[in-house]
């Protein structure tokens, strides 16, 4: 047990954590992310994914031998929480985490599963804090399979300098790990290409009510309004821009890739802008995980995939190493090039994966696909 474990296990047993009873001949294998609470569609990605991939390693034979039992931690996005998650994982001797989701949960979680042994990959958190801190401290136990922000701010900030120059684009973030780390990345791109942001500006989580902020924008004119943050924000402040007669262009990131976001704004979504890697689910690599999906009528979005190739990498890093030990697991990660769904996947000595690719998306009929911007 971790020297943070004892004062949170009150707390991580109120959690809900499904899985299987694991015996001594299993090998255990978590997923966490936020199963309820406003971005829970993004924790239902990430379980469909692992459970899938689970399912598939078991029938072919499982890991050395040995059977996967899965774990199902709920983070709801709160660092606090996640933490709690983290400990619970570790009283339940996992060796490999694929999470969290939000960037806010995988930092703090991070401490604890390099205190206990377990090595974590992120299928989704894009802070590049998350590894860079963890290169900084020396450990070896944080990977992520998706890019970082400061890869996709470049992508978003270059467009938004060269579609609007001369005119008034509002920066805004929701303080969040993600959100703001997002945000601030897309604004560095963005001057640096010659374009001074109009407003920069700060929302909270859980906001419902943006009519100052629509009307300070509208006051300044501005046309493009670029949020760090997620889709629940992001749907309730294009739909009330437009309720309020703002047509400003909405761009934002990876956290949109949910219909979650149309529900939430009807009509007003479309032609909002969000940039993410190529879509995965037409890719050669993972068209007959795709298929397996769509016969569940599952649309494997956003990070569904993305954990799923997680635990493929999970499997091959362990059966190289012949080890689940986090030492060996490491290392395995940093010297191998990894079969998944996602195509190729290696990574680079601070656990990121190598030559990440964003591509700009838009909203139309409540379905989003690839720009051609």
């Amino acid at each position: 047990m971790t020297r943070f474990a004892r004062p949170l296990l009150a707390a991580a047993a109120a959690l809900a954590l499904m899985g299987g009873v694991a015996s001594a001949q299993d090998i255990v294998v978590a997923t966490a992310g936020p199963m309820t609470g406003q971005y829970a569609a993004f924790g239902e990605q990430m379980k469909r994914g692992a459970e899938l991939a689970v399912q598939h390693i078991n029938a072919a034979g499982g890991v050395l031998g040995k059977k996967l039992v899965l774990e199902v931690g709920d983070d709801a996005c709160d660092p606090r929480q996640a933490v709690a998650v983290a400990n619970q994982m570790a009283s339940k001797k996992v060796v490999f985490m694929a999470g969290h989701f939000c960037s806010s949960s995988s930092i703090p979680a991070s401490a604890v599963y390099n205190e206990a042994g377990i090595l974590q990959m992120s299928p989704a958190s894009t802070n590049p804090a998350l590894t860079e801190d963890a290169a900084k401290k020396g450990w070896n136990n944080v990977f992520r399979v998706c890019g970082r922000d400061d890869a996709q701010g470049v992508v978003a900030g270059k467009y938004l300098a060269e579609k609007y120059k001369g005119k008034a684009v509002a920066i805004i973030h929701d303080k969040s790990a993600y959100g703001k780390g997002l945000a601030d990345e897309t604004k560095k791109a963005m001057n640096a290409a010659g374009l001074k942001e109009a407003m920069y500006e700060a929302i909270t989580q859980g906001d419902k009510d943006f009519s100052a902020l629509i009307s300070k924008m509208k006051q300044a004119n501005v046309e493009a309004m670029y949020l760090g943050g997620y889709h629940t924000e992001a749907g309730l402040l294009v739909r009330q821009a437009r309720e309020q007669g703002l047509n400003a262009v909405l761009i934002s990131g990876d956290a949109l890739v949910t219909d979650e976001f149309w529900k939430i704004t009807g009509k007003a979504g479309e032609g909002t802008l969000m940039t993410f890697a190529p879509d995965p689910r037409k890719l050669p690599s993972a068209k007959a995980v795709v298929e397996e999906f769509k016969k569940q009528n599952y649309d494997p979005e956003g990070y569904t995939l993305y954990t799923y190739a997680a635990m493929q990498a999970f499997k091959q890093a362990a059966e190289a190493a012949k080890s689940v030990k986090v030492d060996d697991l490491a290392k395995a990660f940093r010297s191998q090039t990894f079969k998944t769904v996602l195509g190729d996947l290696k990574f680079n000595e601070k656990g990121d994966v190598t030559e990440p690719k964003y591509v700009f998306y838009v909203w139309k009929d409540g379905k989003y696909d690839e720009a051609n911007l």
